[in-house]
C-alpha cells in the first residue's frame, strides 16, 4: 500500500503536471522552430504572441460569461480560442508586412531579424500589459475535476488522493489533436508540401513556382494557432499574467533547441525534455521517499534539489549544455 500511495503522490505532483506543462511547451516550440525552419530566424516575440492571443481570448470568455454563455463542463475559453487565433493571426500577418518583410526584400542576416524581433516582443509586450493590466487574471470556468482527491480516496481506500484537474486533461487532447492536424497539414496538403519545399531550399522553391509571400502568411497564421492555443492552455491550467509568458519564452526556446532546431517532431520531445527536468529537479521528494524507503533511511529535509523559484534556471542550464554539446539537438535540426 505505501509503494501506491507513493505512485499517487508522484503522479500528483511530478508526473501529470510535468505531462500537462509538457504539451504546452511543445505548442510553444512548434511556433518557434517553424518560424526558424522556415523564416530562418529565432523569433523572441513569440512569448508575448502567446500572451496577446490569450489575452483577447480572456476577453471574449469574460464578454461570454457576461452574457450566460458556457461551455458545459469545460471552460468557456474554448469557445472564444478561434477568435483569439484569428486576431493574433491578424496582428502577425500585418507585422510582418509592417515590419519583417522590409528586412527580408533586404536579405537581412537573420542577426538582424533577431534584434527586430526583440523589438517587437517590446511592443508586444507593452500592448498586452496596457489591455489587460499586469496582475493575475483567472478566466478558468466549468467543472475542476474529473477525479477528486477524496472520490479517488473513496474509491480505492488509499490514504492519498489522486486529482485529475480538468484543464490538464484537456491540454494534452488539444495538444494530441493540434499536432496531428499539423502533420497532417505539413505533410499531406499542397500548401504545407510547399512550405516543407521553401524551408529546405528557398532558392529552388522559388524556381518551382512557390509564392514566398504566401508560405510566409501561411507560415504566420500556423503560428498564431499554435501560439494562442498554447497561451489560453497555460493560463487556463495555471493563471494568465503577462510577464509570466515573457519568461516562458526561455523554457519555449530551451525545448525548441533541445530537439532541434527547425524540427517540428524534435520540439515536441523538447517541450517534454525541458517540462519534465524543471519538475522533477523542483520537487519536493520527501513525500514519495517517505512512502517508498524503510522508516530508518525516511529522510527528514525536503529533499528538493532546487526551489521552485530558480524553475527557469534549469531551462537555462539544459540549454546551455545542448549547445555546448550538441548544438544540432536530440534530433538533427539547423545548427543553432
Amino acid at each position: 500500500m505505501d509503494f501506491l500511495n507513493g505512485l499517487v503522490v508522484l503522479a500528483n505532483f511530478v508526473l501529470i503536471p510535468a505531462t500537462s506543462y509538457g504539451a504546452q511547451l511543445a505548442l510553444g516550440a512548434l511556433g518557434v522552430t517553424l518560424i526558424y525552419g522556415i523564416l530562418r530566424f529565432s523569433n523572441f516575440a513569440h512569448g508575448d504572441t502567446m500572451a496577446f492571443g490569450t489575452t483577447v481570448t480572456i476577453l471574449l470568455t469574460w464578454w461570454f460569461q457576461s452574457m450566460g454563455i458556457n461551455f458545459g463542463p469545460l471552460p468557456t475559453a474554448l469557445l472564444a480560442l478561434p477568435f483569439g487565433i484569428l486576431a493574433t493571426g491578424l496582428l502577425l500577418v500585418g507585422t510582418d508586412r509592417a515590419v519583417y518583410r522590409f528586412y527580408r526584400r533586404k536579405k537581412a542576416a537573420p542577426v538582424i531579424l533577431v534584434i527586430v524581433s526583440v523589438g517587437v516582443m517590446f511592443i508586444m509586450n507593452g500592448i498586452v500589459r496596457f489591455i489587460i493590466g499586469v496582475g493575475d487574471q483567472n478566466f478558468s470556468d466549468g467543472e475542476r475535476f474529473i477525479i477528486s482527491a477524496r472520490d479517488f480516496k473513496e474509491m480505492t481506500g488509499l490514504a492519498e488522493g489522486l486529482a485529475l484537474r480538468t484543464t490538464q486533461v484537456l491540454t494534452v487532447v488539444v495538444a494530441v489533436i493540434v499536432v496531428a492536424v499539423l502533420f497532417w497539414f505539413l505533410n499531406k496538403t499542397r500548401t504545407g508540401k510547399s512550405m516543407r519545399a521553401f524551408s529546405d531550399n528557398e532558392d529552388l522553391a522559388l524556381l518551382s513556382g512557390i509564392n514566398p509571400e504566401r508560405v510566409v502568411m501561411v507560415t504566420w497564421l500556423i503560428v498564431a494557432g499554435l501560439a494562442t492555443v498554447a497561451g489560453v492552455l497555460y493560463g487556463l491550467d495555471k493563471s494568465f499574467k503577462p510577464f509570466t509568458y515573457f519568461q516562458l519564452l526561455l523554457p519555449i526556446f530551451a525545448s525548441a533547441v533541445v530537439g532541434g532546431l527547425g524540427n517540428p517532431l524534435g520540439a515536441i520531445a523538447g517541450g517534454f525534455v525541458v517540462a519534465f527536468s524543471e519538475v522533477t529537479v523542483t520537487y519536493a521528494w520527501k513525500k514519495v521517499l517517505t512512502y517508498w524507503l524503510p522508516e530508518s533511511l525516511a529522510p527528514d529535509g525536503l529533499v528538493q534539489l532546487m526551489s521552485t523559484d530558480y524553475k527557469f534556471a534549469v531551462s537555462f542550464a539544459i540549454l546551455i549544455i545542448v549547445l555546448l554539446f550538441k548544438p544540432t539537438g536530440l534530433f538533427k535540426g539547423q545548427s543553432v
